[in-house]
């Protein structure tokens, strides 16, 4: 059950008494990995977004000095996918089910006396819900420290790999999903399927964009014919287990920091 996650690192294996009996619990890091079961092409499974947390989670705690107390939580396969929801298969919560799934795993934790919550996820649908729920659950229990992290955001050469059109375009189901799919579950990737797709381009005038700054709501559908925003072609196997690398090494940094990290404290002024 516990895939790629080394299984001592599994939360789910320990009993009530050995977490009852965990030292510094307020230190140890509890890491939720989230995905999402959605279209990603016609040569991805629906699994992609959920594989990738799951699996760069796995190796970045294989790498991870094993004095550091950190525990994975089972995955969180499905999450807010409704962008997704015209192409078959894919499986949505609701913006509520979602935060409220998220909130009630974060204060059984916090019942058992674990102070620091990282939400690993790897899918871009959803960031903004588990901000607010973070922001919630920390306002409402202040020393919980709640963490949404997105899986990618950590330092990685992701970039100094794709070409420069997919690194700035590429969005879903591209190169780099596909090529570190090709080196997690590389019997489930279809290469003979993989299409090119970007989508529509906004005047080089307008501010606005699909995702930045200044972005516009939009669902796949509006600007992909075949649900890949990106180049599948070019993917690697190769190119995959330097990305799966680079982006655990990354995972590795930001787990010691989370490990290290003390709740703020502002000074008042007399």
């Amino acid at each position: 059950m516990h895939g790629f996650i080394p299984p001592e690192r599994y939360f789910a294996y320990l009993t009530w008494t050995d977490i009852q009996a965990i030292p510094d619990k307020e230190n140890v890091v509890i890491i939720q990995p989230i995905g999402a079961i959605e279209q990603h092409g016609p040569h991805l499974p629906l699994v992609v977004d959920a594989a990738i947390s799951v699996g760069v989670l796995g190796k970045a705690l294989e790498k991870l000095d094993k004095n550091i107390p950190v525990y994975a939580l089972p995955t969180l396969y499905y999450g807010k996918s409704n962008e997704h929801w015209h192409f078959p298969g894919t499986i949505t919560l609701s913006t509520e089910t979602l935060s409220a799934i998220i909130w009630e795993v974060g204060e059984s934790l916090y019942r058992a006396g674990f102070r620091k919550f990282v939400l690993m996820n790897s899918h871009g649908g959803q960031p903004q819900v588990l901000q607010m729920v973070a922001r919630d659950l920390h306002v409402k229990y202040d020393d919980f420290m709640v963490f949404p992290l997105f899986t990618w955001r950590v330092p990685n050469i992701t970039k100094e790999l794709l070409t420069p059109l997919e690194a700035q375009q590429g969005m879903h189901a591209g190169d780099a999903e596909t090529s570190i799919m090709m080196a997690l579950l590389p019997e489930q990737v279809r290469s003979d399927r993989a299409v090119a797709e970007y989508p529509p381009q906004l005047p080089t005038t307008s501010l606005l964009s699909l995702e930045g700054k200044l972005p516009v709501a939009w669902a796949t559908k509006d600007v992909s014919k075949s649900g890949v925003i990106g180049d599948a072609t070019t993917a690697t196997r190769e190119k995959g287990l330097q990305i799966l690398a680079s982006v655990a090494d990354g995972w590795v940094q930001v787990i010691k920091d989370i490990y290290a990290f003390r709740p703020y404290e502002v000074s008042s002024k007399d």
